[in-house]
């Protein structure tokens, strides 16, 4: 189809070309004028509907349009827009040959120099992209973004001299600042001109002489050079003025370190994790250097949870600090202590999805459905497309006997359901439906609802295994029935649960010695605890001729708890009842 629509346009720019040139007369002044506009024009049609069909995303048709209008005239507008479409289709090198051109006609275009300064940086031709940079300080005086350019293109060819001349010329534009001066103090350190690299940062205080910051970065860089004594009174006279500067109280910190002085240090650490001020990233970092320095010894622990109980005690509605000390709790396997900590989190804000789920996971280890209830109600409000919350919610809801609401509230969470969600979810909200209906005696929806589940997942098995067995317990559709079993003793071949399934299904089908095949192994594989598979061994072996042990199995099977009516009757009887 795209090539008919490309040929279609040749043969319109053909006739384009033949009507436009089909008569020749003799041409006057005025006629070479309308001749020339007459030029203009035809430029313009192709130049134009190029950019139509590039922007609908028709780059070979665009390509064709502004190359014809370039035969019709040379305009560096349309030769710009062909290099970029080139560069965009893959052909780098005729995108710069072509720009290149353009700057050859037109070098007073900004955009033009830097589409050409990015192609060079691509291919990886550093000097072409540094001298066209170099050029572009001239040509365009005013624009600070140049300079930044070339500074950067400086430093990826290690030309620190060159990096401090741009700098100082940054600086003539748009003042002193804190990134300009440290970018300079480290390129003079670099030069061990540590006279320089000091005298930097002295300007930047006396060009913010009331910002206090700039005098504890003099302070950390006399610090830097060794001057503790200058850096020390520096924090002092900050601190005089200003009792709570969060970073003088960082950088008193590391001064008291430095000066192996660890009982200051200490001290110091601790005034900084209970002053309110000092932002919580900040009191996390420092949470981290006191867990990385010693977490094995009894004494280790201690310390760490005096210095998050320190933290806590600042500020009661802050979240950061105790999801923090929650999650170092959990990689302690201490779920208690988190539990609380996490539950606080998500009262400050319910929104915060990642401290609820932490939660979700240790109520749901400790089975507490009622307590997974109360993590996940208030969770779907808070976050209502978080589909985890409406899943154990659901499941949660089902333990308890709240049948209808394990119900409403997986129809709820299909309806959050999109293409992102894992089709074993959705399949598995249909499967928790279907098991429910079961329960209600809701035959026809229960199978509906696996139907769904196994459309999403046709390898579900605890679907396959639920489904297959509640036909045979019907004695119906058992060729459907076998068909699903068998994948889930495929799938996991040491499950008593899928083996019982499948022995009962051959039982039902009257395959009696393949059925005792698959229930010994059930037996084999821990099914010898569970009622229901000694129950089913005993019939199986009645029909295997195996009476008396049949009846052994009866009895076993009543001692485990078995209590039908059934059962009694089979072992009052010694004789095989059918439900």
């Amino acid at each position: 189809m795209m090539n008919k629509k490309i040929t279609l346009l040749f043969l319109l720019i053909s006739l384009f070309f033949c009507f436009s040139s089909f008569k020749s007369v003799p041409q006057n002044e005025d006629s070479i004028v309308n001749n020339s506009f007459s030029v203009m024009q035809k430029h313009d049609y192709f130049y134009l509907e190029g950019l139509n069909q590039k922007f609908k995303g028709n780059y070979d048709a665009a390509h064709d349009l502004f190359a014809y209008s370039l035969m019709v005239r040379e305009e560096p507008t349309a030769l710009y827009e062909l290099a970029m479409l080139e560069a965009e289709m893959g052909d780098m090198k005729g995108a710069v040959n072509k720009l290149e051109k353009v700057m050859a006609i037109d070098s007073t275009n900004y955009w033009y120099a830097q589409s050409l300064v990015a192609l060079y940086q691509q291919l990886d031709r550093r000097e072409e992209a540094l001298s066209l940079t170099e050029r572009m300080v001239e040509w365009f005086p005013t624009k600070v973004e140049v300079l930044f350019a070339l500074l950067d293109l400086y430093g990826q060819t290690e030309d620190y001299g060159n990096m401090l001349q741009v700098l100082d010329r940054i600086e003539e534009k748009i003042g002193k600042s804190e990134q300009m001066s440290m970018e300079k103090f480290r390129l003079y350190l670099r030069f061990e001109e540590e006279g320089k690299a000091l005298e930097e940062i002295k300007e930047l205080v006396e060009e913010y002489p009331n910002d206090l910051r700039y005098y504890v970065l003099l302070g950390d860089v006399f610090m830097q050079l060794e001057k503790k004594e200058e850096a020390y009174q520096i924090y002092q006279d900050v601190l005089q003025e200003e009792p709570d500067n969060v970073m003088a109280l960082l950088s008193m910190a590391t001064y008291y370190e430095k000066m192996e002085d660890y009982e200051q240090y200490e001290k110091q650490l601790d005034n900084l994790l209970s002053n309110k001020k000092v932002l919580p990233e900040i009191k996390i970092s420092i949470l981290r250097m006191i867990i990385s320095k010693g977490d094995t010894t009894e004494s280790d622990s201690l310390n760490i949870a005096n210095s998050f109980e320190k933290a806590l005690s600042a500020d009661e509605n802050e979240e950061q600090v105790p999801l923090f000390y929650a999650q170092y709790l959990l990689s302690k396997k201490d779920n208690k202590a988190a539990k609380p900590l996490l539950e606080k989190v998500v009262d400050l804000n319910p929104v915060n999805k990642a401290a609820r789920l932490m939660l979700l996971s240790i109520v749901a280890q400790e089975n507490d459905f009622e307590g997974i209830i109360k993590v996940c109600e208030p969770g779907i409000i808070a976050t209502p497309e978080a589909i985890e919350f409406y899943f154990y919610l659901a499941i949660a809801y089902n333990q308890v006997g709240r049948s209808e609401e394990t119900i409403e509230i997986s129809r709820k969470a299909l309806e959050q359901v999109d293409e992102s969600t894992p089709k074993e979810i959705t399949s598995d909200f249909y499967a928790i439906m279907g098991d429910v209906y079961h329960q209600q005696s809701k035959t026809e929806e229960s199978y509906a609802a696996y139907d769904s589940a196994l459309v999403y997942n046709a390898e579900n098995i605890g679907v396959l295994n639920n489904y297959a067995y509640f036909l045979s317990e019907e004695n119906k559709n058992l060729d459907k029935a076998e068909e699903m079993s068998y994948k889930t003793i495929k799938a996991e071949p040491k499950n008593s649960t899928y083996l019982d399934t499948y022995a009962w299904i051959l039982f039902q089908k009257g395959k009696y010695a393949e059925a005792k095949i698959y229930i010994d192994d059930a037996l084999k594989n821990g099914g010898e605890e569970s009622e229901v598979i000694v129950e089913h061994s005993g019939d199986i072996y009645y029909f295997n001729g195996e009476k008396e042990k049949a009846l052994e199995f009866w009895i076993q099977a009543k001692e485990l708890g078995g209590e039908s009516e059934l059962l009694n009757k089979k072992i009052k009887k010694r004789k095989y009842y059918a439900k």
